[in-house]
């Protein structure tokens, strides 16, 4: 006999829940040390835990928060003649030759940051992982480094930021991971070489450089610094998950790439624990890490664990004053949707340069809580039914596709866990739900309950014409 379970909807916020048996296999990971070649690192197998966390926390925060304007790329575009932070820049802080971006560090205080409070409250929000950047382009080293003095331990706050998260997230349960966008450095600076500015001052060139053009082939003496940034972060944090952005794509760090993924999966072994390699476009051959697409998502089931990274600010991935934000109907639909398709919601804030989360940003997370704290079953620890869902409304697809038009009451997604199936609902139903997929004779039903309810659930099953 099979079993079906149905949801109970939060008053604000009502999305449907429908449970019926199957059954779903659990892969293991695989010990056998890794090698530095493709070959020996195809043989990667993505922990259990990450396939059953869902949902986790990204955080872009650093000196950029400082200037708080245009987006977390004002570094760059500061220095970029006939961008609107250049003109901003020059109007507000005076010319880049004698007030540069390296002037901002000093006034990057974070007197305000509560690394317990910040992981107190993703915990709130449902999340199972937090990423902070542990370095963006921009060259600042958000934790204490032996490779540069331009680190939050040495210069700003003066705070081992990511090490207090490390250690916060690891006292409350949550997963640690941290991301490196430190190859993007190569290049990221350049505007300032264009015309007289604080990045053509030798007294800087630690800080500012190579400050080299994106068609230029990095040199081996930077990969190698790359490289060993990238283990620092691994010997100091133990993180469980290691972002990168899209530039490690380049051919030329290619062996760089497999020795860090090598050493890293290693790692894993050693501190018997799962660890995860997220990339972007094929940064990584299919199977040798996991998939992560920028503020998109897939259109369709992926055999092998995914990743969207989101933000919920919709202008910028930093803190900014003009900053605006997504509907919390939005988040949670589209988690759903991503769960539904075998992938994990990394969900990004950018707090202020004080250390505090804005208002926005916070309801938001604790709105996600709310809900997950009900039908969370739902969605932790699931695994994908053999179609992802049904409906009217069409799903964005690829990097960059915000979904634009809302999902309703009649897109309906799946899920399942052991024996159970759950069928959620995108929207608030106005009438009867009606779900097609469960017509088929194929699909046996037990019983059917409503997630978080006693109540009895009324229901009957026909063919659909």
């Amino acid at each position: 006999m099979k079993k079906i379970i149905s949801f109970n909807p939060i008053k604000k916020l009502e999305f449907l829940f429908i449970i019926i048996s199957l059954t779903i296999s659990q892969l293991g990971s695989s010990q056998e040390r890794y090698q530095a070649n493709w070959e020996s690192l195809k043989k990667y197998s993505t922990p259990e835990w990450f396939k059953d966390a869902k949902f986790g926390i990204f955080i872009h925060w650093g000196v950029y928060s400082v200037p708080a304007w245009g987006s977390e790329w004002y570094p760059r575009q500061m220095y970029l003649k006939d961008s609107k932070e250049f003109k901003h820049h020059v109007e507000n802080f005076g010319s880049q030759d004698t007030f540069g971006y390296k002037n901002f560090i000093t006034r990057f205080k974070a007197e305000k940051f509560d690394a317990s409070a910040w992981i107190a409250l993703f915990k709130k929000a449902g999340a199972k992982y937090v990423v902070p950047v542990a370095e963006h382009h921009d060259g600042f080293a958000m934790y204490k480094t032996a490779l540069s003095k331009w680190n939050a331990a040495e210069m700003g706050p003066k705070r081992d930021i990511v090490g207090e998260l490390s250690e916060a997230a690891k006292k409350q349960g949550l997963i640690f991971g941290v991301s490196s966008h430190r190859i993007e450095h190569w290049w990221f600076m350049n505007g300032g070489r264009t015309f007289h500015s604080d990045v053509t001052d030798p007294a800087f060139a630690d800080f500012y450089g190579p400050a080299r053009e994106e068609s230029e082939t990095m040199s081996p003496e930077y990969m190698n610094d790359w490289l060993l940034r990238s283990t620092e972060l691994i010997n100091r944090y133990q993180p469980q998950l290691f972002w990168f952005d899209w530039w490690i794509e380049q051919p030329a760090l290619d062996a760089y790439k497999k020795s860090f993924a090598s050493y890293y999966y290693n790692k894993g072994i050693e501190w018997n624990k799962g660890v995860v390699i997220n990339y972007k476009h094929d940064a990584f051959p299919e199977g040798t890490a996991v998939l992560d697409l920028e503020r998109g998502k897939l259109g369709s089931i992926r055999e092998m664990a995914w990743q969207t990274d989101d933000a919920i600010g919709n202008n910028s991935w930093g803190y900014t004053t003009d900053n605006n934000f997504k509907s919390l109907p939005y988040l949670i639909t589209n988690l759903v949707d991503i769960v539904s398709k075998n992938g994990n919601l990394l969900l990004n804030i950018g707090p202020r340069a004080d250390g505090t989360i804005t208002d926005e940003e916070t309801q938001l997370l604790l709105g996600m809580g709310k809900w997950l704290d009900v039908n969370g079953e739902a969605i932790y620890g699931t695994r994908p039914w053999k179609i992802f869902g049904e409906g009217p409304t069409e799903s964005a697809s690829g990097s960059f596709a915000d979904q634009k038009k809302p999902f309703m009451d009649e897109d309906i997604r799946f899920t399942t866990k052991g024996d159970i199936l759950y069928a959620i609902g995108l929207g608030i139903p106005k009438k009867a739900t009606k779900i097609k997929s469960l017509s088929l004779d194929s699909v046996k039903i037990a019983s059917i309950e409503l997630v978080g309810s006693n109540e009895k659930i009324p229901g009957h099953r026909k063919r659909m014409g």
